[in-house]
């Protein structure tokens, strides 16, 4: 099953980082590859929501559970669709220099084991393009900061 954990440092607020993810119907206009979000239902501390997905002619639709801890946490599970288990897990620490850590873990797999296949072949470059757009969405909404951003640890495995 790809897996993947990591922390970054990001001249951020643990707010500012929480708003951003949290912020799951404004995914089409930043992450590549999803087309459309569908939110079912959403309070301050929880949504549902469909998200279609499309690359190279496949075009898939999953249903996920967002648990919102302000400022502190964003998990994502997996409801329904193509694949068989999902879970994704943002944390927001304050650096106490006025920046953010973002611990970042997500793990899955596909029902299907030829989209299995594909997505271990990808997960790498997909994993940090995704993640890169999400620093250039937060250098958009909130400025570049003083510093850039820096991978302090990171861990795959596919």
């Amino acid at each position: 099953m790809p897996r993947h954990n990591e922390t970054r440092y990001l001249p951020y607020t643990p707010d500012q980082m929480f708003d951003l993810v949290a912020d799951v119907p404004s995914y089409p206009i930043f992450l590549p590859w999803v087309s459309a979000i569908r939110v079912r239902s959403s309070s301050e501390t929880e949504m549902v929501a469909d998200m279609i997905v499309g690359f190279k002619g496949l075009r898939e639709s999953f249903t996920s559970r967002v648990v919102k801890h302000r400022s502190d946490s964003v998990t994502v599970d997996y409801l329904d669709g193509p694949l068989k288990h999902l879970h994704n897990q943002w944390g927001f620490r304050d650096d106490g220099k006025g920046g953010v850590l973002v611990d970042f873990e997500v793990e899955f797999e596909f029902k299907n084991r030829l989209f299995e296949m594909l997505a271990g072949q990808m997960f790498d470059k997909a994993l940090r393009k995704m993640i890169g757009a999400f620093e250039e969405r937060a250098a958009v909404l909130y400025g570049t900061g003083d510093s850039g951003s820096s991978s302090s640890s990171a861990q795959s495995a596919a």
